[in-house]
């Protein structure tokens, strides 16, 4: 199972309450460029999440693994819809938390001018953690590097697909689990609804007390690990059938979790 994380990296939103239900799992968490120990400073733009696929296709190349289920949150579930769509053979399955679809992101407009402008503004919570992770002062032009590329997402729009996947969101034939936070203030009003017209098949869980984070939020953990736990179990019995066919294997039952 491979986690890719959000804009602001992993330590934000940990995987503290999954460590039960993914213990059958080697879970490995790269650092996308720029986040975490991986190079600094990374090259951010409107091509954001297209970057994000051909890094995650190199670190599963260079580690030899041919097959997973991919676990994206907010960005990084756009980076495994992504890749579901163009490599379609590399993925087991994919759950999809806190999904972005619309490119403009009118309501979080203000969200991302604050991330560029004032990125202290979020608390010293906040910015304690990023700057664990992160380095001091890095933290900050990460955060206005993220915040600026979707202000540029935004205008890359210029009158054409008002979503991320420039209207090809149907063509995912990966087995997909949606996991959203019914108030998660990065979502904007129609975008549940545009991503279940594009997918009318797919399995959308939407739990009702989850914000942005559903996995590490104390009120939605417990629900969302029951939907992760279906999903990572019809992973499994996709990779036994592969297993079977004499395809790739994702790696040991029972191995370690590596937060690499």
């Amino acid at each position: 199972m491979i986690f890719l994380h959000g804009g602001w990296g992993y330590e934000i939103y940990p995987l503290d309450e999954q460590a039960q239900t993914i213990k059958d799992f080697r879970v490995l968490i790269p650092d996308r460029s720029g986040y975490g120990r991986s190079t600094k400073p990374a090259i951010f733009g409107p091509d954001l999440h297209q970057r994000g696929v051909e890094e995650t296709l190199l670190f599963l190349d260079a580690l030899n693994v041919r097959q997973c289920i991919l676990w994206g949150h907010s960005d990084g579930a756009v980076i495994a819809a992504m890749l579901g769509i163009s490599q379609p053979q590399r993925c087991l399955g994919l759950v999809l938390e806190a999904f972005h679809f619309d490119r403009e992101k009118v309501s979080s407009r203000s969200f991302f001018q604050s991330m560029v402008s004032e990125p202290e503004c979020f608390g010293p919570r906040v910015t304690d953690i990023l700057k664990k992770e992160h380095g001091d002062p890095y933290w900050s032009q990460l955060l206005r590097s993220e915040g600026q590329a979707w202000l540029d997402i935004a205008r890359s729009s210029n009158g054409g697909a008002p979503d991320l996947f420039d209207g090809r969101l149907s063509d995912l034939r990966v087995p997909a689990e949606f996991i959203h936070g019914a108030q998660d203030p990065r979502t904007e009003a129609w975008e549940l609804e545009a991503i279940r017209g594009d997918l009318p098949n797919t399995h959308m869980q939407v739990i009702a007390s989850g914000g942005h984070s559903p996995h590490s939020e104390a009120a939605s953990w417990k629900e969302f690990n029951h939907h992760l736990k279906a999903r990572s179990r019809a992973g499994r019995m996709c990779q036994r059938r592969s297993t079977d066919r004499g395809e790739a294997q994702v790696g040991p039952k029972n191995a370690a979790i590596c937060f690499d």
